[in-house]
């Protein structure tokens, strides 16, 4: 019997190798790309001028491989969890570039690690700010009845 089973884990999309096949044959265009990942033309247009995104070109049309299918995984759930552009072309450079997979999943989870700090001290300012915007209403209120009566 063997005990040396590993059990299957979940790979965020953040972490997922992206295909850079030459030999891709997948093309859609951009209309095809919006639909598929629900966003718009401009935006599709926004990530190709800030380089995270190179469709291939066609006259004036752009079709989109395989590579930047798993891309445009990355770049949105990375854009899910507040990482800024900067970050998210760290995050792309660290999914096709030759780092070992390890450094790569390391420096992955240093980047979440800083991206989940930054968003609990958010959180804690916002959960302040609520508390005291409470306190002003309650005010508020005890005014208005005093100033009826």
């Amino acid at each position: 019997m063997n005990t040396n089973v590993k059990t299957p884990v979940a790979v965020p999309d953040i972490a997922q190798p992206i295909q850079t096949s030459v030999d891709d044959e997948t093309l859609l265009s951009i209309s095809e790309m919006a639909d598929r990942f629900q966003v718009t033309l401009r935006t599709l247009r926004f990530y190709e001028e800030k380089g995270l995104l190179s469709p291939v070109r066609r006259g004036s049309r752009r079709f989109y491989r395989e590579q930047e299918i798993g891309r445009m995984r990355v770049i949105l759930q990375a854009k899910r969890i507040g990482l800024t552009l900067v970050e998210i072309r760290q995050v792309l450079k660290l999914a096709v570039g030759k780092t070992q997979r390890a450094e790569q999943l390391r420096k992955l989870r240093e980047i979440c690690s800083q991206q989940e700090e930054m968003l609990r001290d958010q959180y804690e300012q916002v959960r302040l700010q609520l508390a005291e915007t409470e306190q002003v209403l309650g005010q508020l209120e005890e005014l208005m009845k005093s100033e009826a009566a």
